[in-house]
């Protein structure tokens, strides 16, 4: 009988330590249970496998990826305890959301002719049209910016170089965005960083050079200096640059030397998103993660009168072509040699006489020549919409503003420096159907360049956010 009872003790023992071991396991206090490495649970850390383009058939090859970058399992290897153990983080939420949006966009990247009565909506506000790669999958890919996207604006800095910038010059846009995205009516932005998709580093380069560059100098370190001091601010302050690695950060800048400016973080430079009017690929801007931003010259703040309403479609236009502006780059030099008080039906200046309006020569000329300068940006080509006039791009390695969205070929001319020697021969080959066709496809994009304040709907401000957007569900429209 004393045996009987004592192995009975030892047995129920064995299963008293058994069923702590299990309320441990399961309760995550087992020596050997679920660890995340650098975070608490809940707390992980996403990792991003970027996603390079939409195949032919509109498959996404790679998504967004929510599993922390490093865990360790129990030696069982247990994968249903982990399923159940494993918190839900804010990534898998917003990733959801997102992968719902591409379904959608995918859906309608199948039917190119798609109606202009979609959702309610009034038909001037639907994009259709030659213009756009694909106008039905733009529409669902801008209705999805609207629903769901949310940036957040870092707080950090002070005026003059953050939170303000231009807005009355040649880098206009510059100023116009931040002040837009800080003071509009809110609708993207978040005050709850948790919620972003998107994060926004709001200096102004154009400030930097005004109140850090000593001129005459070229030295651009205190440029680059800056950027880096402020990255390692937000980088020490908040999780989120180290999140992702910046991918899901962005800065904006209209300056020539934003490209430098960027060189000051590497990560800023070679992961985040980098919306530059300086867009040129020989010196590292990579279109499948950077913007192309419009360059948008506004005197005073103001569009010239003569821009806002021009003259009927039918209205004559004497000139063949347009130019007037200085002589530096490599392509001017060329244009104004062959060209420059030559032929007075392609009219190039370099200065213009005082007797002479630039911007009625504009309204008068059917192509308005668009040469680069000193970098690959020309405000010309803003201008030339405006206008009407159809623009003649003369520039190398530019990436030419939404052109995920836009077919520039659909409005536009493009010109390489070689042929600028037979440059009326060329403008004259094309044929007076097809000039019609290229200015109605003008006056179409127009509303995708202006500026209004408050922004309107598809308007550049939208537009700039949409190439954003892109980037961050990463999809190529065409």
């Amino acid at each position: 009988m004393e045996t009987n009872y004592g192995t009975l003790v030892s047995l129920l023992s064995c299963l008293c330590v058994a069923s702590v071991v299990v309320v441990c396991i399961v309760s995550g206090h087992y020596s050997q249970s679920i660890k995340f490495s650098g975070a608490e649970p809940g707390d992980s850390v996403a990792t991003i496998e970027l996603q390079t383009k939409v195949t032919a058939s509109h498959e996404v090859r790679a998504v967004f990826s929510s599993q922390p970058p490093a865990f360790y399992v129990n030696r069982l290897r247990n994968h249903t305890l982990i399923r159940k153990i494993k918190k839900r983080t804010r990534y898998q939420g917003q990733e959801e959301g997102l992968a719902r949006a591409r379904a959608s966009i995918r859906k309608a990247f199948s039917n190119l002719n798609r109606s202009s009565e979609i959702d309610g909506e009034e038909n001037n506000e639907v994009p259709t049209g030659d213009v756009y790669r694909n106008a039905g999958a733009f529409y669902q890919s801008y209705v999805e910016m609207e629903k769901r996207l949310k940036v957040y604006v870092y707080e950090e800095g002070e005026v003059p170089m953050i939170h303000d910038g231009p807005c009355k010059d040649i880098y206009t846009i510059e100023g116009r965005f931040i002040h837009e995205i800080e003071h509009g009516d809110g609708k993207f932005r978040t005050r709850d960083a948790e919620r972003a998709h998107v994060y926004f580093m709001p200096f102004s380069v154009t400030w930097m050079v005004k109140y850090l560059y000593k001129p005459l100098t070229y030295n651009l370190t205190p440029l680059r200096q800056f950027v880096s001091d402020y990255v390692s601010v937000i980088s020490t302050k908040y999780p989120f640059w180290n999140t992702t690695q910046g991918a899901d950060h962005f800065m904006l800048a209209c300056h020539d030397w934003g490209p430098h400016a960027s060189r000051g973080h590497p990560v800023l430079y070679n992961t985040s998103i980098r919306v530059l009017c300086n867009a040129n690929t020989s010196e590292g801007f990579n279109p499948q993660k950077d913007v192309s931003l419009p360059e948008i010259h506004l005197y005073g703040g103001n569009v010239n009168p003569k821009l806002l309403s021009p003259p009927p479609p039918n209205s004559p236009r004497p000139f063949l072509a347009f130019f007037a502006g200085g002589l530096h780059g490599p392509i001017r030099p060329i244009l104004l040699q062959h060209w420059m008080g030559r032929d007075t039906d392609l009219r190039v200046y370099e200065y213009l006489p005082k007797d002479m309006d630039y911007y009625s020569l504009m309204l008068q000329s059917k192509y308005c020549l668009c040469p680069s300068g000193h970098e690959v940006a020309s405000p010309r080509i803003v201008e030339a919409i405006y206008s009407e006039c159809v623009p003649v791009i003369l520039s190398d390695h530019y990436v030419l503003p939404f052109s995920d969205v836009l077919r520039w070929e659909a409005f536009s001319v493009k010109v390489e420096a070689s042929e600028i020697p037979r440059l009326k021969e060329v403008l004259q080959a094309i044929s007076e159907e097809k000039y019609t066709r290229l200015k109605e496809g003008v006056r179409a994009v127009r509303r995708h360049f202006e500026l209004n304040q408050p922004a309107k709907r598809f308007d550049v401000f939208h537009m700039i956010l949409h190439s954003v957007w892109l980037r961050r569900i990463n999809l190529k429209l065409g």
